[in-house]
């Protein structure tokens, strides 16, 4: 795939998550862009695989390039930088401990610090997310009001 093609499907990819949930994670737009698999994603997550590039189906000049891609056009779209801990799925908490016990994950073979927060990083929509916000609240609503005509109707029938 050549580079202008990848460009324009990581800003596809971010446009989609946007426009879905209100932020954009770099691990999604790398399995939207098929550089990732999302089965390999998961067994990364519960730790199976020691590091994300390891399972990821280009060479570290092209995720070098979609990660600069997303950062790039984050930043021109306004959207605000936002750090998210990776750890391990499958790791119970325990009360006392929080995180603790929560093992970090690797998404560098490298290991370097602004590596793996570069891949760390989402970018929120701030508008987008308040949108969002105001939908769910209208369905709420409109939820409470369908719930309450109909105890209104039984009520009535049962009168």
């Amino acid at each position: 795939m050549r580079d202008s093609e990848l460009t324009e499907k990581v800003q596809s990819s971010i446009d989609r998550q946007c426009q879905r949930c209100g932020y954009v994670a770099p691990v999604v737009v790398l399995m939207d862009v098929g550089v990732l698999d999302k089965k390999k994603y998961e067994e990364w997550r519960i730790g199976k695989v020691p590091y994300l590039e390891s399972v990821c189906t280009c060479n570290l000049r092209k995720l070098s390039l979609i990660m600069k891609q997303i950062q790039s056009y984050a930043q021109e779209a306004g959207y605000r930088p936002s750090y998210c801990f990776y750890g391990r799925w499958g790791m119970k908490k325990k009360k006392d401990r929080s995180r603790r016990n929560v093992q970090p994950l690797r998404f560098s073979k490298s290991g370097n610090p602004k590596i793996e927060r570069t891949y760390a990083t989402h970018y929120v929509d701030g508008k987008r997310i308040t949108e969002l916000k105001a939908e769910a609240e209208l369905k709420k609503a409109a939820l409470m009001m369908k719930q309450d005509a109909a105890v209104d109707a039984n009520s009535g029938e049962l009168s």
